[in-house]
């Protein structure tokens, strides 16, 4: 195992090598707890993270504040969030919503939010109604039909024009939202035009101005590391995400393009969240009287499985284009060698914990089949060739 890290290391640039250094050494640190604030995660580290380490603007464009970094960096530091399993932001705010705001916005829009995202000042959440976040990003599913937002019918999330045409009303509840108890920008999906031309356009609402009428619960989830939330709406006063668009599959092509780039990085983090697994232990392991033959060579299969991960995840991350299509192939696999590995952690409460995060992962954005049934369908591969 220390070969392939020394390999991988070798293989970096010096400012990769940076990322990922700095970053280790400032999640090592933080204590191994849930944090209790209300925010789900530490404001102060993700400050640091945020404001001294640029992770939030990490793949932003320098005019916007960001230091125009690609998927491989950002994928990086996914890697060692994922190995502390440490809450925050990052995947909610600069994962999800920040590449929307920045492919749909308006110039005004995207000057007012992309530089606050940035600067880890404004965190954000992507509201999905039906809570299906996986199949409205198009990983498990065709998000054109609409069947995920409500399809126009009861349910999902309806908008319609504010009295006297300033802006617009938002009326429904979206479940499961990443961060969504926390965040002061939620992008919300939500349907206009009614049954006739209904179409799914996505909305800004921020909580500061939202009222009475915004409730957001948090849930208690599988796993305390991956914050959610219930947020309801009533009447609730939004601005749309861009303009009207002319194309209504505009909004719906770059949910699934953002989708298929956030599989990448939601592959590195499982992949790190694995090899975090894996190394404690190792470490256990090596205090102890050495294990049957059997286990010794159960470890050596999760190696294995969690190295394929982490490289088709790295070799997605250097494709090009919007969204790469090997994305969700990648994060089947790193979903597969989480589980892997979380089944042979010891002692029994790392087990739990790496656990809860591969079963969480799963029923958030998996399953692994549909992930790769999804990506076959897709590239017109045979399921068995896509697997």
């Amino acid at each position: 195992m220390d070969t392939a890290a020394e390999a991988d290391t070798a293989a970096l640039t010096e400012e990769q090598r940076e990322i990922r250094r700095t970053l280790r050494e400032l999640l090592d640190r933080r204590p191994r707890t849930t944090p209790t604030a209300p925010e789900g995660y530490d404001p102060d580290l993700w400050a640091r993270m945020s404001g001294d380490l640029g992770l939030a603007g990490l793949a932003l464009p320098e005019e916007y504040g960001g230091t125009g970094r690609g998927t491989h960096e950002l994928a990086l530091a996914c890697e060692e969030t994922g190995r502390a399993l440490a809450p925050s932001p990052l995947l909610a705010t600069s994962v999800l919503a920040a590449p929307l705001v920045a492919a749909l916005g308006t110039p005004a829009q995207r000057a007012e939010l992309l530089p606050r995202i940035a600067d880890g000042g404004l965190t954000c959440a992507l509201a999905a109604p039906g809570g299906s976040l996986a199949h409205a990003l198009g990983l498990t599913g065709d998000n054109t039909t609409g069947a995920w937002s409500g399809d126009g019918r009861a349910g999902g999330v309806q908008a319609r024009p504010a009295p006297g045409g300033d802006g617009w009303l938002l009326y429904g509840e979206a479940e499961r939202v990443l961060d969504g108890h926390s965040a002061g920008l939620l992008l919300v999906a939500a349907h206009t035009g009614g049954f006739a031309r209904s179409r799914t356009l996505l909305y800004l609402v921020r909580a500061e101005d939202a009222g009475p009428g915004l409730v957001r619960t948090r849930e208690t989830g599988l796993d305390p590391t991956r914050a959610q939330a219930t947020v309801q709406l009533r009447d609730v006063p939004a601005a749309l995400l861009g303009e009207d668009p002319a194309d209504p599959a505009a909004v719906l092509t770059a949910l699934a393009a953002v989708g298929r780039t956030a599989a990448v990085l939601l592959a590195a983090e499982a992949t790190g969240a694995a090899r975090g697994a894996l190394e404690r232990t190792l470490g256990h392991a090596a205090g102890h009287a050495p294990g049957a033959p059997a286990a010794r060579h159960r470890l050596a299969d999760v190696h294995v499985q969690v190295e394929t991960a982490r490289a088709l995840t790295y070799c997605a991350a250097r494709e090009p284009g919007p969204g790469p299509e090997s994305g969700p192939l990648a994060l089947a696999q790193a979903l597969e060698a989480l589980r892997a590995a979380a089944g042979e952690a010891v002692p029994p409460h790392e087990a739990d914990r790496y656990g809860r995060r591969a079963a969480a992962d799963e029923l958030l954005f998996g399953p692994a089949g549909r992930l790769r049934a999804r990506a076959a369908q897709r590239t017109g591969l045979p399921g068995e060739a896509a697997a």
